[in-house]
């Protein structure tokens, strides 16, 4: 049987409905998300592969690399499908060092935008996030500068939608007030559930929400927990946390990522993959059911 990225279903994103399992470029770079691949081939063949499965929405930034994952994303598909979305994110840069500083002010969004412009070989940017700081949760903080920067290019024509990334829904509101978000992006999972109320209230509005981490920050016994799932499921717990994210909400759209083909594949078989009634109530148990007191701004 062979499974595609059309089997997740579709939902909006900016001008275009996407397949709701796309796929993270990020591990496409070097060790580290630095430097170019160990195998650049392989790289290449990975991103054409998931085109041919279609995978049309490809998240990315010009700060992994950093350079490098746009240019191995030109190389394998430029000219682009004319369905394929591409979103990137800006907000931090790379030092020599690896690490990962911001990158806010108006001259270094600027300059970023127009360095996945470059790289990417586009004259527009499909989405651009704004990814704020803070590691697996948000820092509270105003992001209206920085949106206003982002909503400044929009309007000179050289990104057609705006985003957030790792932002409270307080953030959230600041950015909808300046410009239209279509999508947010922050770190959620089957166990990682702060982020229930907006999930849901997104869904309300149509908009998309973008979960990075899909197994991050679990506990040696949730992970125990989950392997017991994808024994009984035959599977792999990657493959139940990824169809339990599309079972959670039908504006959950996954950007799961890998440097080969066979994890590729496996991925997206995750949008196949039903689970019923009895795994959908033990996996919750595993992970609980966020925190109902999280104060939600109307959005």
């Amino acid at each position: 049987m062979t499974f595609t990225a059309e089997r997740s279903g579709q939902f909006p994103l900016g001008d275009r409905s996407v397949n709701r399992v796309g796929y993270g470029a990020m591990q496409l770079a070097g060790p580290h998300v630095m430097g170019p691949p160990p195998d650049r081939d392989a790289a290449i063949a990975v991103l054409r592969r998931a085109v041919e499965l279609g995978v049309n929405h490809i998240d990315t930034s010009d700060y992994y690399g950093p350079h490098i994952t746009n240019q191995l994303i030109r190389e394998a598909l430029h000219p682009y499908p004319a369905d394929l979305t591409i979103v990137t994110k800006v907000g931090a840069r790379r030092t020599p060092d690896g690490q990962w500083p911001e990158a806010l002010s108006p001259e270094e969004l600027t300059q970023a935008v127009h360095d996945n412009l470059d790289n990417l070989g586009l004259d527009v940017l499909d989405v651009v996030n704004l990814r704020m700081p803070g590691f697996e949760a948000p820092v509270p903080r105003s992001l209206a500068e920085q949106f206003e920067t982002l909503a400044e290019l929009q309007q000179q024509g050289l990104i057609k939608h705006l985003g957030v990334s790792n932002v409270t829904p307080q953030m959230l509101a600041e950015a909808q007030s300046i410009a239209t978000v279509v999508c947010v992006q922050n770190h959620y999972n089957l166990v990682h559930r702060n982020d229930d109320p907006l999930v849901d209230a997104l869904a309300r509005e149509g908009i998309a929400y973008v979960p990075f981490f899909p197994l991050g920050g679990f506990t040696p016994i949730q992970s125990a927990a989950l392997e017991t799932v994808a024994r009984r499921l035959q599977t792999t717990p990657m493959e139940v946390a990824l169809a339990w994210l599309l079972a959670r909400s039908p504006n959950l759209v996954l950007i799961p990522g890998t440097k080969r083909i066979e994890h590729l594949e496996a991925n997206l078989e995750s949008a196949a993959r039903v689970l019923g009634p009895v795994e959908l109530e033990e996996l919750d148990r595993i992970g609980g059911t966020g925190d109902p007191d999280v104060d939600l701004v109307d959005l």
